[in-house]
This record gives C-alpha cells, sequence and structure tokens, in this order.
C-alpha cells in the first residue's frame, strides 16, 4: 500500500473529469474503486469533496488515500481470460490518447460471428488503459489475414477515422506470397466482384467472383473495384513476394484480384485451390508445400492515415506474423529489402 499523497493536476492534465485522471496516474484502479473512495471523501480536490465525474483544472491539488499496489489489483476484465488478455495486448504497437494500433495476429476475426467467440472487438475491453469505454473499431482485416489494424479511443477520434476510411483518405499496403510470378510486374486489376451465391465448389456466399470491368455496370450486384500491384522479389517464376495497394475496399478483394490473374495467394484455399480457381494462369495453386505452411500469406503491412486529432500523418507499419516470417526466412529475404511506399512515383 501507498502513502497518502497530494498531487499537483500537471499542464497537459486539465479540463478532465478526476476518474480519467486517476485512471491515467494509476493505471491499475478500476472504475468501482475510485468512485468508492470518491464516495468516503477519501479523494479530495482543494481539500473538498468530489464525485468521480468532477473536472479537475491545471494547478489543482488532488489527495489520494493510501492505495494497493499494481500486483494486488485484478485488473483482468471480466469474462476474459488471462491468455486472451496478454495476446491483445501484445498486439499493441501504437497507443496515444485517440489512436490505438494493432497488429492483428491470422486468425482472429476482427468481430464475431457465427461460431466466432473470440474476435478483436470482444478483446477490445482489454485495451482501455484506463478510460471509460473500449476502443472502436474503424475498419476491418479479413480473420485470415494478418497487420495493421486501428481503433479509436474517443467517439471523436471514430468519428474522423470512419469518414477517413469511407473516403479512402488513407495509403494502405499490403504484403502478400503469390504462386507464380505476375506478369507485368508491375500493374492494375479492375474487375468488379460479386458475392458467387449457391453451393458446393464453384459456389459460395462468402466468395466473391470477378467480373469484367465492361460487364460490372450490367451485373446484378457487383461493385467496381482496383487493385494496384508491384512484384518486390521472385524466386524464378515459382513465386513472388507482391505489394497491393487496395483502391477500392471491397470483401476479399485483394484474394480475388490475384486469383483472378492466375497468381493466387499462397495458403488461399477459397480462391486458389484447384476446385474454386476460374484462371489457373501460370501459378500453381495456393498450396508450395510442407516448407511454406498452408496459411494465408497475406498482411496488411503499413497503413498511413491523417491523425484524428493533430491532422498530422500517421504511419504505423507491422512486422510479419511468424508463419510469413518463417516462409521470408526460408526464400533468403527480409523485409527490410522493401522500400516503404514501392508505388511512389510509380503508378
Amino acid at each position: 500500500m501507498s502513502r497518502v499523497q497530494i498531487l499537483t493536476v500537471g499542464p497537459d492534465e486539465g479540463d478532465q473529469r478526476l476518474d480519467r485522471w486517476m485512471k491515467r496516474r494509476f493505471p491499475h484502479l478500476q472504475q468501482g474503486g475510485i468512485e468508492k473512495m470518491c464516495r468516503k471523501g477519501e479523494i479530495r480536490v482543494e481539500g473538498g469533496r468530489v464525485k468521480s465525474n468532477t473536472r479537475v483544472e491545471v494547478g489543482q491539488s488532488v489527495r489520494i488515500p493510501p492505495l494497493p499496489d499494481a500486483d494486488q489489483v485484478e485488473s483482468r476484465p471480466r469474462d476474459m481470460k488471462k491468455a486472451d488478455i496478454e495476446l491483445i495486448q501484445g498486439c499493441v504497437i501504437y497507443k496515444d490518447d485517440h489512436v490505438i494500433a494493432l497488429n492483428k495476429p491470422a486468425g482472429l476475426p476482427t468481430q464475431g460471428g457465427s461460431k466466432q467467440l473470440r474476435h478483436v472487438d470482444g478483446f477490445a475491453e482489454a485495451l482501455k488503459f484506463g478510460y471509460d469505454e473500449k476502443p472502436r473499431l474503424v475498419h476491418r482485416l479479413d480473420k485470415d489475414t494478418s497487420g495493421v489494424l486501428i481503433l479509436a479511443r474517443t467517439r471523436m477520434a471514430a468519428k474522423s477515422l470512419t469518414e477517413a476510411f469511407r473516403h479512402r483518405n488513407t495509403e494502405k499496403i499490403y504484403w502478400a506470397l503469390v504462386a507464380g510470378v505476375p506478369i507485368p510486374k508491375l500493374g492494375s486489376i479492375k474487375y468488379g466482384l460479386v458475392k458467387q451465391g449457391g453451393h458446393g465448389a464453384k459456389g459460395d456466399n462468402e466468395r466473391m467472383k470477378c467480373v469484367h470491368p465492361k460487364d460490372v455496370d450490367k451485373t446484378f450486384g457487383a461493385k467496381r473495384a482496383h487493385t494496384d500491384y508491384t512484384v518486390l522479389t521472385s524466386l524464378a517464376d515459382r513465386t513472388a513476394w507482391v505489394a497491393m495497394t487496395p483502391v477500392t475496399g471491397r470483401t476479399h478483394q485483394l484474394r480475388a484480384h490475384m486469383a483472378e490473374i492466375g497468381h493466387p495467394i499462397i495458403g488461399d484455399g477459397k480462391y486458389g485451390s484447384a476446385a474454386v480457381q476460374d484462371n489457373p494462369g501460370d501459378g500453381w495453386g495456393a498450396g508450395m508445400g510442407e516448407e511454406i505452411g498452408r496459411k494465408l500469406h497475406l498482411h496488411a503491412r503499413s497503413l498511413r492515415i491523417e491523425h484524428p486529432e493533430t491532422g498530422k500523418e500517421l504511419w504505423i507499419k507491422a512486422s510479419l506474423p511468424p508463419h510469413m516470417e518463417k516462409s521470408w526466412n526460408f526464400f533468403g529475404w527480409a523485409e527490410s529489402h522493401a522500400p516503404d511506399n514501392p508505388f511512389e512515383g510509380l503508378l
């Protein structure tokens, strides 16, 4: 237990709720504990009794009663396993008062659904870090896609970031390992996308079907889609490290587009298996043997976006997930071999 403390509200701490000020100073405290100390008069501002929502101002003195040490407090969010808390908190690669960025693991859904009980949105309770409310999702990644995922910590930040994604005021770079080597090595894919529909190998409501650009307007439910890609390096004609940037943001866009030109992403059984691939091209399907593994090799490498509070450029990079890092090591490639923006000055 600590002793009674008299703390002063700092120059950058004014005009905020007392409970939030307390949580930033003492992250291990829970909301209920702070409210209890306020009710009992143990926390005082300028000598007077306060409520948890009392706003503190720069220069005010705050009386802090003896507090338990951090290791004496159960900080686990309700109904969450310790392993899940450690998992999601270990994914944090950037955090400030407005934004949290994760390097989402492959296999972890962004949101819940049928039979999906473990997902980022459900784990967000462990990402409050002293705030009253959990951070909000402002965009998504496919379950099997790893990489940069942004969450907003405040309502205003969520509104600003959501608008940025909606109006495509972002720069997103994805990395993938694909079958074969795309020719040309720098290009654009502009096939539209529509839900496959039906059942069986050639029909799947969760699978998108490519539509020729000239047929998009006359195909019910089809939406225009545009992906730019460039080959960063390759291994003979067997496989290539490809960077992609989605000009539009359709469901499964990158996966469907690469499969359509005959170079499916390695590990993509939905779009790259022999049973479903419409255009075999000069690739070899989505599998490359035991050395590479069967997980999807698609990674959201970086994201540039305007910071919702400062207006300055926020640039987040995420390192490769373990299964892709293993493949890169097998081929003798390194993340440092790729430029930050491989499309700069090319398109």
